[in-house]
C-alpha cells in the first residue's frame, strides 16, 4: 500500500501539499504530477475542456470552458458544485437531460435529479483537483 506523505513544497500544478514516493520520485497525490517538473512556459497548457456546474441561490448554471478559473470568474455564483470532463457535446446532452428543469438560457432549477448528478460527480473528487489530474494527464501524453 502506498502511503500519501507531505511533498517537500507544494505541486507546481495544482499547488497540493500531499503526494507518494514511487521509484524514487514524488508524485502528487490530488494530480498525478511529478514533484519538481514544471510545464515549460514558452508552449500553451494542453486544452481541457470542463462542464461546469455553477450553484446560485436553487439554480444551477450547466455551461462548458477551456479555461474555467477565468470564466467561472466572470459569472456570479455561490458555489461550483462540480466539473465533468468534457466540451460542447457533453454540455448539449446535460442540457437535454435536465431539460424539464430548464429555467432559461443554460440555467435550471436544483431538482433532486441535477442534485443526484452533481452527487455522482462530486464523489470522483474536488472539481480543482480533477481539474488539475486532467491537465497533467495532458501533459504527459
Amino acid at each position: 500500500m502506498v502511503k500519501n506523505s507531505a511533498l517537500p513544497g507544494p505541486c507546481t500544478l495544482c499547488g497540493n501539499g500531499r503526494g507518494r514516493r514511487v521509484a524514487g520520485s514524488w508524485f502528487c497525490a490530488a494530480c498525478g504530477w511529478r514533484y519538481g517538473d514544471v510545464p515549460d512556459p514558452d508552449l500553451p497548457l494542453p486544452r481541457v475542456d470542463v462542464v461546469y456546474y455553477l450553484r446560485f441561490d436553487r439554480r444551477v448554471k450547466i455551461g462548458t470552458s477551456m479555461r474555467p478559473r477565468q470564466r467561472l470568474a466572470s459569472i456570479r455564483h455561490e458555489e461550483l458544485l462540480a466539473f465533468e470532463r468534457g466540451g460542447r457535446t457533453i454540455e448539449q446532452q446535460r442540457h437535454r437531460q435536465f431539460a424539464d428543469a430548464r429555467e432559461g438560457g443554460e440555467w435550471f432549477t436544483l431538482t433532486r435529479e441535477l442534485r443526484a448528478h452533481v452527487k455522482a460527480l462530486r464523489a470522483e473528487g474536488d472539481p480543482w483537483q480533477l481539474h488539475a489530474r486532467w491537465l497533467s494527464e495532458a501533459l504527459q501524453s
